[in-house]
């Protein structure tokens, strides 16, 4: 009884700049609520203040950053819809809201933008937009870039039988099984 093992590789790359985004600011509100903590036990020992209301103290902080974070989207919204307008009010130059899409992106809400001309485009009119950056190719033909920067990930799928035929009376079901724990793993990432 001879084992066989296959051994199949695939390669799945992610942005996961979201998520380390997401990981910094938890990071920093923890950091600043350590430091509410902090000085707040150290006014309740030394300043002689109530455990009362330094714990008061220490949760209207701690609602105001809350508050902040949950504020952040609606700023951001508000200053691109404004940012996106006014600059074109009087035919004028794209100011610092400008977000660069050399590497691609998503635009999500309606955005103005400047066209040759003196023209006004508007995109994400009718829903999300992706913007994919151009590349010419060896043929000189001009389309979108299919690579991509990310790390990859190795997967090793080891496959144990009891001989060669077993193996090959089961390829389509293990293919099956391999494809849907990569797809699962790709949706996750």
């Amino acid at each position: 009884m001879a084992d066989d093992n296959a051994r199949v590789q695939v390669r799945i790359e992610a942005d996961t700049r979201p998520f380390t985004d997401a990981m910094a600011d938890l990071g920093r509100l923890s950091a600043s609520f350590g430091t509410q903590l902090s000085g707040a036990m150290k006014d309740a020992v030394v300043g002689g203040k109530s455990l009362e209301d330094v714990l008061r103290r220490v949760g209207m902080n701690l609602a105001g950053m809350a508050l902040n974070q949950g504020m952040k989207p609606l700023t951001s919204l508000v200053s691109g819809r404004m940012g996106s307008i006014l600059p074109f009010a009087n035919g004028g130059v794209v100011g610092g809201g400008v977000t660069p899409f050399a590497s691609g992106g998503v635009v999500a809400a309606p955005t103005y933008f400047p066209m040759g001309g003196g023209r006004t485009g508007l995109m994400g009119e009718a829903g999300a937009e992706a913007i994919l950056p151009l590349q010419r190719g060896p043929d000189g033909q001009l389309g979108v870039a299919a690579g991509g920067g990310g790390r990859g990930v190795n997967v090793v799928f080891n496959v144990s039988t009891q001989d060669a035929a077993s193996f090959r009376k089961s390829e389509a079901q293990i293919t099956g099984m391999l494809a849907r724990a990569v797809s699962c793993g790709s949706r996750t990432l």
